[in-house]
């Protein structure tokens, strides 16, 4: 005899998305196993509203109620499932605290995701996003994962390859994208790590610490440093971290810009291309520190937009819309948002 699905009805998502905004759900289920998704599919109902997964809600901007059903992951749980001469193997639930996670590990004395350390959201978003800072991006250690397939029914494993990752994309946000809601994640930690260091940020970090060789958890301590110096608190002041992708454009397109732009800030990319620092750009636009009303841009990074207080998701959103705009006609860059806009 199968168990009764505990749907709630009417709920508020204020305190379930970072930004804050007040919206509402028609329905929400706190998932805590795959049972619980499988007798959604076979609830002729519940099969037939639009559905959103949210781990820590810190990758979305709801711009009005959701008519449909929230899956809310709640599932727990990390455990080390095995090693070989490379990397020690560990497993966590979709629904565990990124950060808390990262500490988990280094607590354990396995290094490899310091790197993201203090990233807001959950285990189970960071492969959709594949999630990246300082050098670093979750597909860099991530062994496998498993998800339950909502058209097919079944719980399916993937490899990090059939992942596709790119930069800040993936599998999930393109074919899979409303079918599949990820589990668990299985990492690969390496034995024998080196550390990523070649960040401006976090060199001048670790050189004003008189750190030269960092061990795993003096670099994680050097990224949350940074971080908490540049991006604000999301439970102080509304925010989604990093709204906009720093945009990748051809070696001639850059080689125009810095001819304008002496200043402009770029990464070489292996394949010929350069990635522009996004931040850069919006601040030269003149944007950061701005106020539109109830929303506004960090005084202290400009990629951050923030809820300044009762903003609804249409004022982000069209703030957002404004700086593109600008970025656009100052630079001939077409600026991408990161979160998801609903």
């Amino acid at each position: 005899m199968k168990a009764p699905l505990t749907i709630e009805r009417d709920v508020s998502l204020r305190e379930l998305n970072t930004f804050g905004i007040d919206v509402r759900t028609r329905a929400l289920l706190r998932v805590t196993d795959a049972a619980q998704l499988a007798a959604v599919r076979n609830e002729a109902e519940l099969a037939a509203l639009p559905r959103l997964v949210l781990g820590g809600g810190s990758n979305v901007l709801l711009t009005g109620d959701f008519d449909g059903l929230v899956l809310l992951m709640a599932n727990r749980g990390i455990e080390i499932t095995g090693e070989d001469e490379q990397a020690v193997y560990v497993r966590a639930a979709a629904g565990e605290n990124w950060h808390e996670f990262v500490l988990w590990t280094l607590n354990k004395e396995l290094a490899g995701l310091e790197n993201l350390a203090l990233i807001p959201g959950s285990v189970g978003a960071a492969p959709v996003q594949n999630i990246g800072a300082y050098g670093a991006e979750v597909r860099d250690c991530l062994h496998s994962l498993t998800l339950f397939d909502f058209e097919t029914g079944s719980i399916r494993r993937f490899t990090s390859a059939e992942c596709t990752f790119g930069y800040r994309d993936s599998v999930f946000k393109r074919q899979l994208k409303n079918r599949a809601v990820i589990l668990d994640v299985t990492f690969a930690l390496p034995k024998r790590w080196q550390p990523n260091t070649g960040y401006s940020d976090v060199a001048t970090e670790l050189a004003a610490r008189g750190i030269a060789t960092p061990t795993p958890r003096q670099l994680c301590d050097a990224i949350v440093a940074i971080r908490q110096r540049k991006l604000p608190d999301p439970a102080r002041l509304g925010n989604a971290g990093s709204f906009f992708k720093n945009p990748v454009v051809s070696a001639a397109q850059k080689q125009a810009l810095a001819a304008r732009f002496p200043q402009l800030v770029s990464y070489q990319q292996q394949d010929g291309s350069h990635k522009l620092a996004a931040g850069w750009l919006v601040d030269q636009a003149g944007w950061k520190g701005k106020v539109e009303g109830r929303a506004g841009v960090s005084e202290t990074q400009a990629l951050v937009l923030v809820n300044r207080g009762g903003a609804n998701g249409k004022e982000i959103a069209q703030l957002a819309q404004a700086i593109a705009a600008d970025v656009q006609a100052k630079f001939g860059v077409a600026l991408e948002a990161e979160p998801l806009i609903l």
